[in-house]
């Protein structure tokens, strides 16, 4: 485990914490994974994160929890292990798993429809009845598979909507990553229901591509939550969130991604690279990378960009405070 520590200027929630031991560095090659039993439990009021695999995030705060793209009962499509087969039935969700890593979540955001974010997502607002927030094509993908309509939000981004208590989710609209032919798996969108509901992963189009900055709390910190490895720079000039959730991409088909990126955001204190992982791995293992992902040239990227900004590369069993250190 290597430490990869740098100056924190933001809030001062952030600042104080930064005062603490050294940052946990873990690189994708051999990333030990800590148990979440030894994180111990929040102060009330206080922030924790714990990254659910893929681009997935589980942020509670105050005894209230906040999913974004919970993608955890993860199956075999042939992705990693060839060959890729779309027809791939969307399995049934994993309850004990969900129990495990979801919480109670009282809202759930979604960045886009594609099945490594939406999938578990109807079994959590079915059992939960959390609020969703997505665009118009999850709600429709929701709504066929059995959710209440009236618990999704439709948004499009440009909306800051106020859930109490210093909650605060800004919506900001965003772009699907690209593969080397410029293109993507499962473009559409929906303006209407479908013709039956989803049953293969090739029936959950994209349907746009949101971001989402989340205020965690009175006390911050601010988090911006990215589910695709592209951005819309203009939606995303001036958003300043205190860390960055930050997709590594899997080409360089989008131009200077991490330089225009990191200048959006106006250099974030804290970056933490996701969406780098084999996400058909159960997600109770170890972290195991996708070797098509360049994590370490996205670190360097970043480092040159911003030198001031600490890169963290997280793990699924770390609960992490809101300066993004492990708790103990």
């Amino acid at each position: 485990m290597n430490d990869d520590t740098h100056t924190f200027p933001r809030r001062s929630v952030l600042r104080g914490a930064a005062a603490g031991g050294a940052l946990p560095f873990l690189p994708a090659a051999a990333a030990q994974a800590q148990p979440a039993a030894q994180a111990g439990t929040p102060a009330p009021g206080s922030a924790s994160l714990r990254w659910l695999g893929t681009a997935g995030w589980r942020i509670d705060v105050g005894g209230r929890t906040v999913l974004f793209d919970p993608y955890l009962t993860r199956f075999k499509t042939g992705l990693f292990e060839k060959p890729f087969d779309p027809a791939t039935r969307i399995a049934e969700t994993d309850a004990e798993l969900v129990r495990e890593f979801a919480g109670n979540p009282e809202l759930i955001l979604v960045s886009h429809s594609h099945w490594d974010h939406v999938a578990d997502v109807p079994y959590l607002a079915k059992k939960t009845g959390a609020r969703v927030l997505g665009t118009e094509t999850t709600y429709h993908l929701l709504v066929a598979l059995g959710v209440d309509p009236g618990q999704v939000s439709v948004v499009k981004g440009g909306e800051v909507l106020d859930f109490g208590q210093g909650l605060v989710v800004e919506v900001v609209a965003s772009l699907h990553s690209r593969n080397k032919q410029h293109s993507y798996f499962a473009p559409g969108t929906l303006t209407g229901p479908p013709a039956a509901p989803p049953t293969t992963i090739s029936d959950l189009p994209e349907g746009d591509t949101l971001a989402f900055q989340v205020t965690a709390g009175a006390d911050g910190p601010s988090l911006c939550l990215m589910g695709a490895s592209d951005f819309a720079e203009r939606s995303a000039e001036g958003l300043r969130p205190d860390v960055a959730m930050v997709p590594v991409p899997s080409s360089a088909s989008t131009h200077r991604y991490v330089p225009r990126l990191l200048r959006a955001l106006g250099h974030p204190a804290v970056v933490v690279p996701v969406h780098w992982d084999n996400f058909e791995t159960d997600l109770r293992d170890p972290v195991v990378a996708d070797a098509t992902m360049d994590l370490a040239g996205l670190i360097r990227q970043v480092h040159l960009e911003s030198p001031g900004t600490r890169v963290v590369v997280p793990d699924y069993r770390t609960v992490y405070g809101a300066d993004l250190r492990p708790r103990h």
